[in-house]
């Protein structure tokens, strides 16, 4: 498996990152109990007009298996989404990608993400990876968020 740039100009490209974050999502929404996702509703093209950095996990045989996607927010970093299509599920996919991206690409930056208070496997991988938890916040009625925070200064796991 291998971590590389992903271009979302790429019509194959995107369509795949596509096609993996509402399927990872609608698993995230029937945990969550919480239909009302925004990217559940993301067309190709919203997802495209972002502005998004993205890399994904790709296999030997050039099949994109997760992707995680962030930007830049004044100094730090947002992550945006972490996305494992559920036929790559419990593989270490999700932990693979936010290693790279926090010992690669954010090395000495403050990281910031959050998901669903009641998505365990997402809330036990960011505890798990070092991250901070934060307050809870509530968007929407009947969704609560968990916020999460990597200080520049955090240890990273090395186990898959």
């Amino acid at each position: 498996m291998s971590i590389l740039v992903l271009d979302l100009a790429d019509d194959a490209t995107a369509v795949a990152v596509h096609r993996i974050g509402r399927a990872a999502y609608a698993v995230e929404a029937e945990l969550i109990g919480f239909g009302g996702i925004p990217a559940l509703g993301e067309s190709l093209a919203q997802m495209r007009a972002r502005g998004l950095s993205w890399v994904g996990a790709v296999g030997a045989g050039g099949e994109l298996a997760g992707f995680l996607a962030w930007e830049e927010t004044g100094g730090g970093i947002g992550i945006d989404r972490l996305c494992v299509d559920p036929a790559w599920f419990r593989r270490g996919i999700a932990s693979r990608l936010l290693r790279h991206a926090l010992t690669e690409l954010f090395a000495g930056l403050d990281v910031t993400v959050s998901t669903g208070a009641a998505n365990q496997p997402a809330v036990a991988l960011y505890t798990r990876m070092g991250f901070t938890r934060g307050p809870d916040f509530s968007p929407a009625p009947g969704l609560t968020m968990a916020s999460f925070r990597f200080g520049s200064a955090s240890g990273i796991p090395t186990e898959p």
